[in-house]
């Protein structure tokens, strides 16, 4: 059913994190020629260390509380080097006795309608300022007046097109930013962050690790390395 649709990967995955199921989109996502050759394997073979150990823990937590992970926000790096966004759900697997025995998940990537499909010319607007100015201070009531809409009728348009929350959306283009800037390999992390409305490099630090589970200088070492 998962395999066709090119945007989701799905996986299922037993309780030591071993591969036992991946879909099509999985297969490109990780570089591989078929199927088989994740059955058996951890996420520490399928993707580079930060990412891996970020998956790894979100396992580990469902596994411990049993409580599912619902649109967890993160940050990919494909093959080429390039980066992108995705929603990733993961939901326990028991079994007849209600003991969890692996996990399932679901990653959808994020793809940015065009101006053409938003809501409105004043949420549009809005949209085009936040990417303009994603550095600056923005707070969600100044944006939905921008609009001309209620704050929570906003954050609903946000969360209809972007599935996400305007302060999700904005960390999404600030971060994004950052993992552009970090690939050319120019500037110092310290002068990124100033660059994507951070007010130094500990904030970006622990921004950039919450989101994506890496430190800025671990995203840069991996880009360069896929170069």
């Amino acid at each position: 059913m998962f395999d066709p649709l090119r945007e989701v990967v799905f996986s299922i995955k037993d309780r030591q994190g071993r591969y036992v199921l991946i879909s099509e989109a999985c297969v490109k996502r990780c570089g591989l020629n078929r199927k088989e050759e994740a059955i058996g394997k951890t996420a520490f073979a399928l993707f580079p260390k930060p990412m891996a150990e970020r998956y790894s823990r979100q396992d580990e937590r469902l596994f411990q509380t049993g409580k599912p992970l619902i649109d967890s926000l993160d940050l990919t790096i494909y093959n080429d080097g390039s980066t992108g966004w995705c929603l990733s759900t993961k939901q326990p697997l028991c079994d007849r006795a209600g003991a969890i025995v692996g996990l399932a998940c679901v990653s959808r990537d994020l793809i940015e309608p065009s101006r053409a499909h938003m809501i409105d010319n004043g949420f549009a607007d809005v949209i085009d300022h936040m990417r303009e100015h994603y550095a600056e201070k923005l707070y969600v009531p100044d944006l939905a007046r921008r609009a001309r809409i209620s704050e929570a009728q906003f954050e609903r348009r946000m969360k209809r097109i972007f599935e996400l929350s305007a302060g999700q959306y904005l960390m999404k283009l600030r971060i994004s930013a950052a993992a552009r800037l970090l690939q050319r390999g120019e500037e110092s992390i310290s002068e990124i962050a100033l660059q994507v409305g951070f007010f130094d490099q500990s904030l970006l630090t622990r921004a950039f690790r919450r989101v994506t589970g890496m430190t800025p200088g671990q995203c840069r070492r991996i880009a360069h390395d896929w170069r």
